[in-house]
């Protein structure tokens, strides 16, 4: 049986050289995906055009136009013709105004929001608030309240710290799930099943010798992915490497096993590939934490996402990045990956048959 499947597994490895898109898919794309997810997508909100109209000339409302001005989150423009701050915000040229009244005869602020981009939105809200708090604090209090802040984990605040380690996620699960479902269907489409059908080994035999040179084409795709996150963007990683290899050889299980379900119900390359970007990719892009965090989205989602296999490897690299081995998070997330992998492999031995049809 080992020799049977060596021969298989070479005879695969030949055919990955031989055919140049194997190497696109398992270097040249996680490379394209990666600058994509880093420069293209963020989530930060800085420098957002924001108008200040004061009708207050008092010392106390010069510092708390101070404070939006020195703020790294703004890009702040003070007048007092409310008419025109109102206009650019209707032609988006500003995302917020914040009106103060006179002092001497009330002590109203109002904030108004272009609620266009609710996201946008919401922080400026939030920042927005917390400014005046502190202000009022200041100029309600005997005392100066000296607020010190300390994050966790992102000391930057860099949403780029949390999207790269869910993008290799995601990409990892692309490329396990797209090349792993041309297999069988490459075999089906190009008339050599049959021959391989005539020989002594079994579809076990098979699909094992098929999946060996995917896996190390897998992590190698990993480890350039992790490079790049590590040593050009300067992701922060805080975890071990023998526990970064160990998830990831795991997470192949489930991964590598939808695409072998999709090859054994598409017997063509395209419907192939097809699928496996519709049940692979979008769900570990959508639905896994990668980009939109889980806890927001709705409570239905938020179950259907545990049968998610990528939610536990997105879960298990942003702790290792961020935050370091933390066992008790990954045994959990490992449980989930072999369930979720053993369904899909049984499902695939059960479809299988050694016939033609």
């Amino acid at each position: 049986m080992i020799r049977r499947i060596k021969a298989i597994a070479v005879k695969e490895t030949l055919q990955v050289f031989r055919d140049p898109s194997s190497i696109v898919i398992a270097f040249v794309l996680p490379l394209i995906l990666l600058f994509l997810m880093g420069y293209a997508v963020s989530l930060d909100s800085k420098n957002i055009k924001f108008g200040i109209i004061s009708y207050s000339n008092s010392k106390s409302t010069n510092e708390l136009i101070s404070s939006f001005i020195g703020s790294k989150f703004f890009d702040t423009k003070v007048g007092k013709d409310k008419n025109e701050f109102l206009k650019e915000l209707q032609e988006n040229r500003l995302k917020a105004v914040l009106v103060i009244d006179d002092f001497k005869t009330s002590h109203k602020i109002q904030l108004l929001l272009d609620g266009s981009e609710p996201n946008t939105a919401s922080l400026v809200t939030n920042y927005a608030s917390q400014i005046i708090q502190e202000w009022a604090l200041n100029l309600t209090s005997k005392k100066s309240v000296d607020i010190q802040t300390r994050v966790w984990f992102n000391a930057p605040v860099s949403s780029r710290y949390f999207l790269l380690p869910g993008s290799i996620a995601v990409i990892m699960t692309l490329i396990g799930t797209l090349l792993t479902a041309l297999v069988i269907a490459r075999e089906w489409e190009r008339g050599t099943m049959e021959a391989l059908l005539a020989t002594p080994v079994s579809m076990g035999e098979i699909i094992a010798g098929k999946l060996v040179p995917y896996i190390f084409l897998s992590i190698a795709s990993m480890l350039l992915c992790f490079l790049v996150a590590f040593f050009w963007y300067e992701v922060p990683f805080r975890g071990s490497v023998a526990m970064l290899m160990l998830m990831s050889v795991i997470y192949l299980f489930p991964s590598l096993g939808v695409g072998l379900l999709v090859s054994t119900l598409a017997k063509n390359q395209f419907v192939a590939s097809q699928a496996s970007i519709i049940v692979g990719f979008l769900p570990a892009f959508l639905i896994s934490g990668a980009i939109f965090e889980i806890n927001n989205m709705p409570e239905f989602l938020q179950y259907f996402s545990y049968l998610i296999h990528a939610r536990y490897f997105v879960s298990s690299l942003q702790t290792l990045f961020l935050t370091g081995d933390i066992y008790s998070i990954f045994l959990a997330n490992i449980a989930g990956m072999v369930l979720i992998g053993a369904f899909f492999f049984l499902v695939v031995f059960i479809r299988l048959k050694r016939s033609l049809d």
